[in-house]
């Protein structure tokens, strides 16, 4: 058999970028096979902003940091192609603009704000949050995911590729996995 004859496994990509201090910044990439296995699993040295970074980027810093330096990275490492990219950190979702899969923010199952018959509202009451990007909302069996609206075109590939998995995959899973290991890692570095 030769390489071509061989093809690479349905793969579907987890990225998120987790805090912690001191150290600062770490990417996880996570792709997983359609049952939940990984293939592969990608994650970046600590980076951390100096202040005149955090001036001079101002408020487009974390879509800088998140989607286009350390997504990007992440994404270009691996060598499987994903039939979509998750996250669970918007500012990632600048990474669309580098790569050729959909890319989705994996939404909370239950919206703020929902009213409950027995207790009525749910209201937030921490601080003030600062305002989304305009996303779209795709649902996918119970699934919820967000779409940048200049990438809406996204949605029917993310049904169409992931309409199998709605109802048995939690795409909110793999965050905890990738920060897991993340931290893993750090820990046998020491």
């Amino acid at each position: 058999m030769t390489s071509s004859d061989t093809k690479s496994p349905a793969a579907l990509g987890f990225l998120t970028v987790i805090q912690r201090e001191p150290h600062g910044l770490f990417g996880g990439y996570l792709l997983l096979n359609l049952a939940g296995r990984p293939l592969e699993f990608h994650c970046t040295a600590p980076l951390k902003p100096n202040r005149a970074q955090e001036i001079l980027y101002g408020p487009t810093l974390e879509p800088f940091l998140y989607g286009e330096h350390i997504g990007r990275a992440l994404i270009e490492k691996s060598s499987l192609q994903p039939i979509a990219i998750c996250t669970n950190r918007e500012a990632a979702l600048a990474v669309r603009e580098f790569v050729r899969a959909p890319v989705a923010l994996v939404l909370a199952s239950d919206a703020a704000g929902a009213t409950d018959a027995a207790t009525g509202p749910t209201w937030r009451i921490d601080g003030p949050q600062r305002p989304r990007a305009a996303l779209h909302r795709v649902v996918i069996g119970r699934q919820q995911l967000g779409v940048k609206a200049a990438w809406q075109s996204d949605e029917s590939a993310l049904v169409e590729r992931l309409r199998q998995l709605a109802d048995d995959f939690d795409l909110a899973e793999p965050f905890a996995r990738i920060e897991e290991a993340i931290d893993e890692a750090q820990r046998a570095g020491r």
